[in-house]
This record gives structure tokens, sequence and C-alpha cells, in this order.
């Protein structure tokens, strides 16, 4: 298991930012599954079928519209994964690495002549980042989100936590 901040509950239920709103239901320390929809630009948080945690305003990769397939494309992954590990160390403050390429996507890009690319993650903004958020969609293929916002999800999504990616 991953090194946690360890806020308390009660924090972040009441921490308030743009772009996230707390659901009335749920424990969102019990939180089970993950759903981004791309062009919603909105993550939102699951425990036991009931949504905890809504996060609007995410930055995708600078193509966003599409599914990923090849390294490079800039584009964020689509389908179903896991939330396998995170990472405390990253280029990014904190991130939570997202189980792509699949099987399929692997056979997908190789039949292409390519790579499908990798360490797609869910994070925050660059380290050394001046204040606030960068503009637009920046990453090549990650999910980003404000500092707290990801310091939240961190506390709250365990590794192993299945994640759905939907366009």
């Amino acid at each position: 298991m991953r090194a946690r901040l360890f806020l308390p509950l009660t924090l972040l239920l009441a921490v308030g930012e743009a772009g996230s709103v707390a659901a009335q239901a749920g424990d969102p320390g019990d939180v089970d599954f993950v759903l981004v929809e791309k062009a919603a630009r909105r993550l939102t948080l699951y425990s036991q079928g009931r949504a905890v945690r809504v996060y609007n305003a995410i930055q995708l990769g600078g193509a966003p519209v599409g599914a990923k397939h090849f390294e490079g494309d800039e584009r964020t992954p689509e389908g179903r994964y896991t939330i396998d590990y995170g990472n405390p160390d990253s280029a990014y403050h904190l991130s939570l690495h997202i189980s792509y390429p699949s099987p399929r996507d692997t056979a997908y890009a190789r039949a292409h002549g390519r790579s499908p690319g990798g360490m797609i993650m869910i994070h925050g903004q660059p380290n050394g980042w001046a204040a606030g958020r960068a503009p637009g969609d920046w990453t090549d293929g990650c999910i980003a989100l404000s500092n707290a916002q990801i310091e939240q999800l961190w506390e709250t999504v365990g590794d192993g936590t299945p994640i759905e990616i939907r366009p």
C-alpha cells in the first residue's frame, strides 16, 4: 500500500474548491470505483454504486478527442483499467498510475507497427508550477487535477481501484 497524507476525513469533506463538489451520499474513504468522462471534463468517485465526490474541469492530453492508441498521440485512453499504484515522488504533485496499456491496447498498437505508450497517470500540476493550474489540456495523455484535488484522491483511492474512462 502506498504512503498516505493522512488528512482527517472531516477535513476532506469540508474542503471546498472551484471545480470540485462533495456529494451527499457515502464516505469518500471507501471509494471503490472511479469514472472519468472526458467530454464532460468530469471525474467522479463512487462508493457502493453511489457518487461521493465529483471533480469538474479536469485536464487531459493535448489531443483529448478519441482514444489513445499510440505513444506520443497526446490522447487520454478510453476503457476499463485499474489504478495500480501511487507515486509520491513524480514530476507532478502526486500521481496515481493507470494500468494502460491493456493487452488489447498493446495488440492494436503492435498491429500498426507502433508502441501503445504508457505511464498514464492521474496527477496534480507540475512540480515547481507557480500557483494554480497550467492552462488548457497540456498532458501527454494523463488526467490532471489541481494539487488539492489530487491530494484528496491520494487519500481516498486505493491501489487496485477500478477506473473507467469514457469519451
